[in-house]
């Protein structure tokens, strides 16, 4: 069986704050995300290209992670330089290393910056791109003031949220499964934090909203998993096992026991009913906030 994507647009980087090892697991993950769902990018990519004013020379990525959003912003504008902002030494680490395997060493530059503390001297921008970063600011209102300052008039920002982790069991019980999990970690804040309408508070910071849209994606992988497998399905499988892998670790105590044994049957090498036996389907949402420097 293969791996089918269906309108694949934009990086799932749920950037958490992650520190040591865990950072590490992190940009593994993202990785994996990347490698599933970066083609999604290009469209994403390009319909922000449609929004700005004219053609960036130069773009900065807030919250570059491992660079998944910086080089497709990088295919997207070969004329400009992209400027990747990260706090983790482990991610710009990444980001170099990925732009210099693509041949887009002298394009991409590393740029070190808590957001938490500020916008870091990058100098005046034309686009500026946060994906799945801005809500974990401290102080949101500040740092979009400074990226309207940051801005050449007639500048645009890309905010960039996704709906949660991806869901994958496409059956109604596993559905509801999910959305018990999902739920138990907002509740229990161990995940991905929510994210506001950004709306009122770009427009607050000076901005003028231009566009707002939705890009869902979606992923099948059907049948057995096995070294044999196509990538994608192994891929799938793999994203599959580490959000569930998460569930379980965090919300112990949060979930009911027979939501508990139920992941655990899914993380299961053998049961019947655990997540390599079974077909599934990554879907997720991103949203996505055009707005201009007027």
């Amino acid at each position: 069986m293969e791996a089918h994507p269906h309108h694949a647009h934009d990086h799932a980087h749920a950037h958490e704050h992650a520190h040591g090892g865990g950072e590490s697991r992190l940009a593994d993950m993202l990785d994996l995300d990347a490698e599933l769902l970066g083609t999604y990018l290009d469209e994403l990519t390009t319909w922000v290209a449609e929004q700005a004013a004219g053609t960036p020379r130069t773009v900065a990525d807030l919250g570059a992670g491992t660079g998944t959003g910086t080089l497709a912003l990088a295919r997207r504008f070969p004329a400009a330089t992209i400027v990747a902002v990260d706090r983790s030494p482990v991610m710009l680490d990444r980001v170099r290393a990925a732009a210099l395997g693509r041949g887009l060493g002298e394009r991409v530059r590393g740029v070190p910056g808590d957001l938490d503390l500020g916008l870091p001297p990058i100098g005046p921008v034309d686009l500026v791109w946060a994906a799945a970063s801005l809500h974990h600011v401290e102080e949101p209102a500040r740092l979009l003031r400074e990226v309207h300052a940051a801005l050449n008039p007639g500048g645009l920002l890309a905010v960039v949220e996704m709906d949660g982790l991806p869901r994958f069991l496409p059956d109604e019980a596993g559905a509801a499964l999910e959305a018990r999990c999902r739920e138990a970690v907002t509740r229990a804040r161990t995940g991905p934090d929510a994210y506001p309408e950004w709306t009122p508070s770009l427009v607050a910071a000076g901005f003028e909203v231009t566009a707002r849209r939705d890009f869902p994606i979606e992923m099948a992988a059907r049948g057995e998993v096995g070294p044999s497998s196509p990538s994608g399905v192994r891929g799938v499988a793999r994203y599959a096992h580490a959000v569930f892998s998460g569930y379980r670790s965090r919300l112990d105590g949060h979930l009911a026991a027979v939501d508990l044994a139920a992941l655990d049957r899914l993380l299961s090498e053998d049961h019947p009913e655990a997540l390599r036996h079974r077909d599934l389907v990554l879907r997720s949402t991103r949203t996505v906030w055009a707005a201009r420097r007027a």
